[in-house]
């Protein structure tokens, strides 16, 4: 796939992968490197200028917008909320889903026990874009949405670089379960998330540079390592070259 926005140059060129079923993928790169570009792309929100994106062999350009994005659940950097109950903001994925599937998905998602803490419960009123909630609260009711969605296809745009280390415990431990015999296709942010995944593709000046595992990668002299180093040295210039590719430690 090429693909540029408007008459820009591209930012993506002849960007070639496959994931299979059930596998977990982590994309590392630079900011502003395509990651979530491909995003994009997949959730049909812009066209290649060429090549073909499929979705189960079937060309997502043959697809309705709904059948595509039916089968792709997603978990953005920052949550998607709206103003509204708690209960709505969750079953805006499935509106037809019953109290029960509700709550078995936030308590997944580890959200049951905070929203029980409000007077009205699963009735509370949020605010727009969740005004009443933490940054921790809000992920994990993003990721009660997901759960209850069930789609084959999970892309995470990993949310937990701006929590405290208990939210952050929490949000990724409702993450492990969401991505639970799930294809998944992650945005990291962290390197102790990369460290899980089946693969990385790294990127770099919109191609895809490297394909491999954890283990492989961390034996080259790509991308990954680079980032393993500069996590090691852990000095401040270290740090401030993490954040070149969106890693915060």
């Amino acid at each position: 796939v090429t693909f540029g926005y408007d008459n820009d140059p591209d930012v993506l060129s002849d960007v070639n992968f496959e994931i299979k079923r059930g596998e977990r993928v982590a994309f590392v790169g630079e900011s502003g490197g395509g990651k979530t570009t491909m995003t994009s792309l997949l959730l049909g929100l812009y066209t290649p200028r060429s090549g073909t994106i499929r979705v189960f062999d079937e060309d997502t350009a043959e697809m309705s917008i709904s059948q595509l994005r039916d089968s792709i659940g997603v978990v953005f950097q920052e949550a998607s909320l709206f103003s509204g109950t708690i209960r709505e903001n969750i079953s805006y994925a499935r509106p037809d889903a019953t109290d029960e599937e509700i709550v078995t998905a936030a308590k997944k998602a580890n959200a049951d026990k905070f929203i029980h803490g409000f007077h009205d419960g699963y009735d509370t009123l949020i605010g727009e874009r969740g005004l009443k909630l933490s940054g921790g609260q809000k992920q994990r009711i993003s990721v009660a949405r997901a759960i209850l969605k069930d789609a084959e296809i999970l892309v995470l745009d990993e949310a937990t670089s701006a929590l405290d280390t208990r939210s952050e415990r929490l949000v990724q431990a409702g993450l492990e379960t969401l991505m639970e015999n799930r294809t998944s296709l992650i945005i990291a942010h962290r390197l102790s998330t990369i460290a899980n995944v089946d693969r990385i593709i790294t990127l770099k000046d919109g191609r895809v540079d490297e394909v491999g595992t954890p283990a492989e990668l961390a034996q080259t002299d790509g991308i990954y390592a680079t980032l393993l180093a500069l996590q090691n040295e852990g000095t401040k210039k270290a740090k401030s070259r993490l954040k070149k590719y969106d890693i915060s430690h």
